[in-house]
C-alpha cells in the first residue's frame, strides 16, 4: 500500500540529532533539537491509521490514478491527499509519503524549534539557517553532485522527488528525478509524480516544467534526466563536492 521509492536526498544540519522510525513500509529518517523517536513512532502509527482505515471503507482510494472526490466525513490527512490529487491531476496515494511527513512534521514542531522529515526522497523542514538538500537522481551523472540550497525560513517548507528511473512506486515517465519545491509537502509530493509522468526523455523537460508551472501553490522545479536538467523558480542550485559529489 505505500510502496515508495528507497532513495534518500541527503540533507544534514550538524546542530539537530537524527533518528530512524520504520512503521511497516513507512521509513522515516528525523532531525530534532532532541530525540524524539517514541513520539514520532506514535505519530506514524496514528497517520498511518487513519488512512488504512480509510481505505478499509473506501479500498478504491489505494489503486485510483484519478483526483479523489471525498463525499463523507474524512481525517484531515485524507482530505490533504484528495485535495492535493485534484490540483495536481494524480490519484491521492501520489501523495500518501509527503502527505505523512507533513503531518509527523508538524506534530514534531510543537515539541523541536526545528525539524527535518524524510520520507523515501520527500522531505518535510522547518529550519532556523540555510540548508542543502542533495538530489538523488539514479544512474544519473549529475546524482548528488546537485544540491538545492534553501535559505532560513520562518515557515515549513517541503521538497519531494519522484522518479521514473529509481524504486518501485508508479510513474508513467523516465526522469531520474523531479523534484517540487512548495509549502505543502502533500501538493509537492503529487505534484512532483504528476510532471514526472509527462518526461518520457531529455526533450521532454521543457514542457513538463511548463506544465508544473501552471500548478498552483509550487515554489520550484528541478527535472534531471541523464545529464541534463531543467528548473524553474527561485531556486539556488549548488555543486556538491566530498563523498558522493
Amino acid at each position: 500500500m505505500y510502496t515508495k521509492k528507497t532513495y534518500r536526498n541527503q540533507v544534514r544540519k550538524n546542530n539537530l540529532v537524527s533518528f530512524h522510525v520504520v512503521v511497516k513500509e513507512t521509513d522515516l529518517f528525523v532531525q530534532a533539537e532532541k530525540v524524539l523517536e517514541n513520539r514520532t513512532r506514535d505519530l506514524v502509527l496514528r497517520y498511518r491509521g487513519y488512512i488504512e482505515n480509510y481505505i478499509k471503507r473506501y479500498p478504491e482510494f489505494a489503486e485510483t490514478l484519478v483526483p479523489w472526490l471525498i463525499t463523507s466525513p474524512a481525517p484531515d490527512i485524507i482530505r490533504k491527499m484528495a485535495d492535493a490529487s485534484k490540483i495536481a491531476g494524480v490519484g491521492p496515494m501520489a501523495a500518501v509519503a509527503g502527505a505523512i511527513a507533513e503531518q509527523v512534521g508538524m506534530d514534531l514542531l510543537k515539541r523541536t524549534g526545528e525539524v527535518i522529515v524524510e520520507n523515501g526522497g520527500d522531505v518535510f523542514l522547518k529550519t532556523d539557517d540555510s540548508v542543502t538538500i542533495g538530489i538523488f537522481a539514479g544512474k544519473s551523472p549529475l546524482c548528488l553532485h546537485i544540491g538545492l540550497r534553501l535559505p532560513p525560513l520562518k515557515r515549513p517548507i517541503s521538497v519531494c522527488t519522484s522518479s521514473g528511473t529509481v524504486g518501485h512506486s508508479l510513474s508513467l515517465g523516465k526522469a531520474d528525478a523531479v523534484c517540487v519545491v512548495s509549502e505543502s509537502c502533500c501538493l509537492a509530493d503529487a505534484a512532483a509524480t504528476s510532471i514526472g509522468n509527462r518526461v518520457k526523455s531529455k526533450k521532454d523537460i521543457h514542457g513538463a516544467i511548463e506544465f508544473g508551472k501552471r500548478i498552483e501553490g509550487l515554489d520550484g522545479i528541478v527535472i534531471i534526466v541523464d545529464e541534463d536538467l531543467g528548473a524553474w523558480g527561485e531556486l539556488e542550485l549548488v555543486p556538491i563536492y566530498g563523498k558522493n559529489g
